[in-house]
C-alpha cells in the first residue's frame, strides 16, 4: 500500500489526532512519521485545524482522586482509597476530550508498568510519561517526562546488545528532522536534559533507534526499534 498519497496522508493523520488510529496501524504510521517530512507536514496541518476546534470547548478537569488512583495503582503510593472515594478510569474515549484520551492511554500504561517488576521509586510529579515497549508488549523503557530533565528508567526486561547503543528522539508533527535526546540506559535509572522544544513544538512521539556505540553518526535515526506516546498525568 502506498502511504504516501495525498488521500492517504489526511486520512491517517486525522486519525491519529483524533486518536481513533490503534495498535499496529499506529506503530507503523508513527514510524512514517520518522521517515517522511510530507507525513509530518500533513499531520502539522490537521493537529492544528483540529486544536482550533478544541479550544472551544470548555476546559474539564478531572478530580484529584484520580490522579491519587493512577499512582496507588502503580504502587508509588502506600495509602488505600476509601471505597467512598473509588475513582473508574473511563473505559470509552469521546472524540475531541483531550483530557479523556490522555486517561485511557494512561489506563493502557498502567497495565504495561504492572506486568514489569520494577525496583521501588521516588513518587510521580504530574507531568507525561511514555513506555516503550517491545513487539510482545512488554515495558523496556519507562520515560518521565519532568520540569527540567527527563528521567528514563530501564526495566528488567530489556536485553541491551554490548556493541550497540540505543538513542532517544523526539518526533515532531510539524515536519522537522528527528531531534535526538539522547542516549538510553542499559540498566538502571539515567536522568537526560529535557529539551526546549518540548515547551515549543507539538510532539508526535517519541523513538529509540539502534545505533553504533556513541550514538548515531549522521544525526540522524539509523534503525527505528521503537515508538511510544508520551501520556499526560
Amino acid at each position: 500500500m502506498n502511504y504516501l498519497t495525498e488521500e492517504r496522508q489526511n486520512a491517517l493523520s486525522s486519525e491519529y489526532v483524533l486518536g481513533s488510529l490503534h495498535g499496529p496501524a499506529r506503530v507503523r504510521f508513527q514510524r512514517l512519521l520518522m521517515q517522511h517530512n510530507s507525513m509530518r507536514h500533513t499531520l502539522w496541518r490537521w493537529e492544528s485545524r483540529l486544536n482550533e476546534l478544541g479550544t472551544a470547548l470548555p476546559n474539564a478537569q478531572p478530580a484529584p482522586e484520580v490522579w491519587e488512583r493512577i499512582q496507588s495503582r502503580l504502587g508509588f503510593t502506600t495509602a488505600t482509597p476509601n471505597a467512598t472515594n473509588v475513582v473508574t478510569l473511563p473505559l470509552r474515549k469521546p472524540r475531541g476530550l483531550q483530557w479523556l484520551a490522555g486517561l485511557s492511554a494512561a489506563a493502557a500504561i498502567l497495565m504495561a508498568v504492572l506486568l514489569v517488576n520494577l525496583q521501588p521509586v521516588e513518587p510521580l510529579l504530574p507531568g507525561q510519561i511514555a513506555v516503550v515497549q517491545s513487539e510482545k508488549a512488554q515495558a523496556l523503557w519507562l520515560i518521565e517526562l519532568r520540569e527540567d530533565q527527563l528521567l528514563v528508567t530501564a526495566t528488567d526486561k530489556f536485553k541491551a546488545l554490548d556493541n550497540q547503543d540505543y538513542e532517544l528522539w523526539m518526533v515532531a508533527a510539524d515536519g522537522r528532522p528527528p531531534i535526538s535526546l539522547g542516549l538510553l540506559p542499559k540498566q538502571g535509572k539515567l536522568s537526560l536534559p529535557r529539551s526546549v522544544l518540548f515547551d515549543q513544538v507539538q510532539v508526535a512521539a517519541l523513538a529509540v533507534s539502534l545505533e553504533p556505540l556513541g550514538g548515531s553518526p549522521t544525526g540522524q535515526p539509523t534503525t527505528v526499534l521503537y515508538t511510544a506516546e508520551l501520556v499526560a498525568m
